[in-house]
C-alpha cells in the first residue's frame, strides 16, 4: 500500500466520482463526523457524485440517504438503493423482484437460526429487523466472537447456500450474485445512465475491511482509511494507498486530495 500522499496529482485531477464504504470508512464510533460530513458536502458543491456502498441494512441506511449530501446508498451488499427522489421523498429499488425476496428470506432466517443453535454465544446485529435480503452476525459492534468463531459463522452461511463476507462489525450472509461491486455498477448505471466499468479510472473507492477486497481489487484508485490495517491479513486485495487517518478523519484526507487536484474553472 502506497501512503496517500504520494498519490499522484495527475490521477487525482482525472477523477470525476466517488464510492465508499459506510461504517468505520465513513463513521468513527457509529457516527458520522463532522469532518467526514464536511467532505461530503465539499464533493457535492464541486459536482461530483457520491455513492455509498454498504452492507447495512435498508432500514438503517433510510435516514442517511435522506440527510447526507450522496446520490444514494445501496445497502445489504449491492441488493437496495435508497435516493432522495423529487420533494425529498424516499426512493427505493431492488436488485430482486417480490416473489424472491420473500423466497429468499425464508431460507436466510433459517440459517440464522441454525447459527444462533450452533454457536449460543453468536448473536444477531441489533439492525436486524431493517433487514431485507441477508442476515448479520455481530462480531465487534455489540458482541464479540473471535476470529474461528467468525470463521465458523462464515462457514454455516455457506453451507446453508449462502454467500457471506465479513465487515468491519458484521458477518452478512445473502442469496444472489450481488456483492458490493454488483451494486456500483447497477447504482452508476442507474443514477447516471453509465457503464461503470468503462470508466474505472475516473473513480475513487475508499473502504476498510475485508468486504472491501473486491473494489479494492478492481478499481485501480482504491484507498484505505489506516484502520484497514487489522483486516490486512484477511484481506485478498489491498487498497492501492492508505490515508495517515482513520476512519473518519481518514475518509476527509482522500477528498481533500481528490478536489486540490481538480482542475479549476
Amino acid at each position: 500500500m502506497t501512503p496517500l500522499a504520494l498519490w499522484p496529482e495527475s490521477a487525482r485531477a482525472g477523477l470525476r466520482g466517488v464510492l465508499t464504504d459506510i461504517d468505520d470508512t465513513l463513521t468513527t464510533e457509529g457516527a458520522i463526523t463532522p469532518d467526514a460530513l464536511g467532505a461530503l458536502f465539499r464533493l457535492q458543491s464541486a459536482g461530483l457524485p457520491v455513492f455509498a456502498i454498504t452492507g447495512r441494512p435498508a432500514g438503517w441506511s433510510e435516514a442517511f440517504a435522506l440527510s447526507w449530501p450522496v446520490h444514494a446508498i445501496v445497502a445489504e451488499n449491492g441488493a437496495v438503493a435508497l435516493s432522495r427522489g423529487d420533494g425529498g421523498v424516499l426512493q427505493r429499488a431492488y436488485l430482486q423482484d417480490a416473489a424472491t425476496r420473500q423466497v429468499n428470506f425464508q431460507r436466510l432466517q433459517a440459517v440464522a437460526q441454525h447459527i444462533l443453535r450452533t454457536l449460543p454465544q453468536a448473536r444477531l446485529a441489533t439492525d436486524s429487523p431493517g433487514r431485507e435480503t441477508d442476515i448479520a452476525i455481530d462480531h465487534s459492534e455489540f458482541a464479540q466472537l473471535d476470529e474461528a468463531e467468525i470463521a465458523q459463522v462464515v462457514t454455516l452461511m455457506r453451507q446453508g447456500g449462502l454467500n457471506a463476507t465479513v465487515s468491519s462489525i458484521h458477518i452478512n450472509g445473502w442469496i444472489g450474485s450481488h456483492d458490493k461491486l454488483e451494486g456500483a455498477r447497477w447504482i452508476v448505471r442507474e443514477h447516471l445512465g453509465r457503464s461503470l466499468d468503462d470508466e474505472l479510472d475516473h473513480w475513487v473507492y475508499v473502504g476498510d475491511s475485508t468486504n472491501d477486497a473486491r473494489m479494492f481489487g478492481h478499481f485501480p484508485h482504491s484507498v484505505g482509511v489506516a484502520n484497514v490495517a487489522r483486516f490486512v491479513p484477511q484481506l485478498s486485495h489491498l487498497p492501492r494507498y492508505l490515508a495517515a487517518g482513520e476512519r473518519g478523519a481518514g475518509f476527509a484526507e482522500v477528498v481533500d486530495a481528490l478536489l486540490a487536484a481538480q482542475p479549476t474553472a
